[in-house]
């Protein structure tokens, strides 16, 4: 019996799904991250409930509607990007035909198919469709699934808020001896699943990806709380 072969990614709808699930993740352990530190440090200057979910509250607005302007700009970029190349190639597709068809063999031929396949390749698939061809093979877009940039900012302002909701009712609900603490505790426990899914999405080793995570929460928290509890020892 042949071994199974490694999970490969792949391209098209599943491949888009792998990546916008990627980028979740990613968005909610930002949320996690800059909340918790953010409320953490402002616990450590006072114990005001009010002034810590006001806190909160603002930095999670803030940071959900950064990451959703920045993922909106940034996905419109990449969609004008794809659709001038699509326009660039649909131009030479039409005043250089032949041309074209040499240089789709050419990268079929080195995808490592003999000259003479790729050549009858290129040909049926320009024949089919030439310009989805060309997009696909030379430019590695797909014409009918260019990036949404709508989906891109609302896939990160709800992340980013999921995440942002944790270390701010963990720091507002609990009495106050316990706020800290129980902010803290559930930050790294969520930080160690995001850690753990963003390693398993990526088919990387787990405990790495862990330990990078937690830890950069961990020092994110301390160095805030040092923060606050100076400002507020010295009454600022």
């Amino acid at each position: 019996m042949s071994e199974p072969t490694p999970h490969e990614p792949h391209v098209g709808p599943l491949g888009a799904r792998l990546n916008w699930l990627r980028a979740a993740v990613l968005g909610a352990n930002d949320g996690i991250v800059s909340t918790a530190g953010l409320v953490v440090g402002v616990a450590g200057a006072t114990t005001d409930r009010s002034t810590l979910l006001t806190a909160g509250l603002a930095g999670l607005l803030a940071g959900s509607m950064s990451m959703a302007v920045g993922e909106y700009v940034s996905v419109s970029t990449q969609r004008d990007s794809e659709k001038a190349a699509l326009a660039v190639e649909r131009r030479e597709l039409r005043e250089q035909p032949e041309a074209e068809l040499e240089e789709l063999t050419d990268l079929l031929a080195d995808r490592g198919l003999s000259r003479e396949v790729a050549r009858e390749a290129a040909a049926q698939l320009t024949a089919r469709d030439a310009l989805r061809a060309h997009a696909r093979v030379e430019l590695g877009i797909d014409p009918d699934e260019l990036t949404n940039p709508w989906h891109a900012a609302a896939a990160s302002f709800s992340a980013f808020t999921v995440g942002a909701l944790l270390p701010l009712l963990a720091m507002v609900l609990p009495p106050a001896p316990a706020r800290l603490w129980v902010t803290v505790l559930s930050v790294l426990a969520a930080l160690t699943l995001t850690g753990w899914w963003s390693a398993r999405l990526g088919a990387a080793p787990a405990r790495p990806a862990v330990l990078r995570v937690v830890g950069g929460g961990a020092v994110a928290m301390a160095v805030t709380y040092a923060a606050g509890s100076l400002l507020g020892a010295v009454g600022v």
